[in-house]
C-alpha cells in the first residue's frame, strides 16, 4: 500500500503516527520544529487521509504498512513517534522489528487493552448524521455536526477529514464503515511477550485517562528503557493542548533543539 505522506527538514529519519480519526495534517507544525537535526516523515495511515482504503483494519496490517513505506522510501532505523493508534502501531512494529528502530516515543498510550471507548462510537455516528445532500458548504457541515460534537476544538478535529468533491459536493476522507467495524481491535493490548530493549518515550496527558498509574508498571516491562512523563495540564491532544512543553520533553530525549514558531514564521 502507497501511503500519502509529507516530509520536512534533513538528517536522521523520524516518523510520526497520528491516532483514530487524526491525519498527517495533525502533526505538520510539530514535525516542522523537530526537523533541524531530523529528515521527519507524516504518513496518513490506511483508511485515513489521502492514503488508499482497504477492508482489513487492524494493528498487525498497519505495522506492515509501515515496514513497506519504510522500504519504498530508504527509510533506515528511524525514530518513531506514534499518538494513541499510532502509538500502538510504533510499540508493535518495535517489538516485532527492534533492529529497524532507533528509539520510540509513544504519546498518550499504554501497553493494556483498554475498554471500548464511547466517544470513538459517538464520533462516528456523528459523521454518519451529515446529510452531504444538503450542505453546500464546510460551515453547513460544522452546524450539523455541532448538534453532536459541542466542544469546538474536538469538532474542528474532526472537520479535518472533510474532503471536497467536484461540483461542491462534500464527503469524508476516512473509511467510515471498515473504522466502525473494527474499533474493537484498537483497544486491544500488545500481544507480544518481547522486549524493545532500546531508549523510548512515553508522553501522557494529566487530564487524560490512557496513561495512569498501573501503567507506570506495565510499561517497563516491556520496554525496559522506558522514560514516562506526564504533562498535568493536557488532555489526550496533549501535542495540541500544550505544544511548547511537549516540544521540549521530545527535545530533550532526542538531545535535539525543538524550532521557535518564530523560527517557523521567519522560515516562510
Amino acid at each position: 500500500m502507497e501511503l500519502f505522506y509529507h516530509t520536512y527538514g534533513e538528517g536522521q529519519p523520524l516518523i510520526i503516527l497520528h491516532g483514530l480519526f487524526g491525519l498527517s495534517d495533525n502533526w505538520v507544525t510539530i514535525a516542522k520544529r523537530i526537523s533541524a537535526n531530523y529528515k521527519v516523515y507524516i504518513p496518513d495511515q490506511r483508511n485515513h487521509g489521502q492514503s488508499p482504503h482497504d477492508s482489513t483494519f487492524n494493528y498487525y496490517a498497519l505495522a506492515d504498512d509501515l515496514m513497506e513505506f519504510m522500504e519504498q522510501h530508504d527509510i533506515q532505523k528511524p525514530v518513531l513517534m506514534g499518538h494513541s493508534m499510532g502509538g500502538k502501531v510504533a510499540m508493535n512494529f518495535a517489538l516485532d522489528y527492534p533492529e529497524n528502530v532507533d528509539k520510540l516515543i509513544v504519546v498518550d498510550m499504554s501497553v493494556r487493552q483498554y475498554k471500548a471507548r464511547a466517544i470513538h462510537y459517538h464520533l462516528i455516528e456523528a459523521m454518519e448524521s451529515i446529510d452531504f445532500d444538503q450542505v453546500q458548504s464546510r460551515k453547513d457541515v460544522e452546524s450539523q455536526l455541532a448538534e453532536h460534537i459541542p466542544q469546538k476544538p474536538l469538532r474542528l478535529f474532526i472537520m479535518k477529514n472533510l474532503k471536497r468533491y467536484s461540483g461542491n459536493r462534500f464527503g469524508w476522507k476516512l473509511n467510515l464503515p471498515v473504522l466502525k467495524e473494527n474499533l474493537d481491535t484498537i483497544v486491544e493490548g500488545l500481544s507480544s511477550d518481547q522486549q524493545f530493549d532500546k531508549p523510548s518515550l512515553f508522553v501522557g496527558g494529566g487530564k487524560s485517562d490512557y496513561i495512569e498509574e498501573e501503567d507506570h508498571k506495565l510499561i517497563p516491562q516491556i520496554f525496559p528503557q522506558a522514560i514516562i512523563k506526564t504533562i498535568p495540564e493536557a488532555t489526550h491532544w496533549l501535542h495540541a493542548d500544550s505544544p511548547e512543553k511537549f516540544c521540549e520533553i521530545v527535545s530533550e530525549f532526542l538531545q535535539n533543539n525543538c524550532k521557535s514558531m518564530d523560527d517557523l514564521l521567519n522560515e516562510n
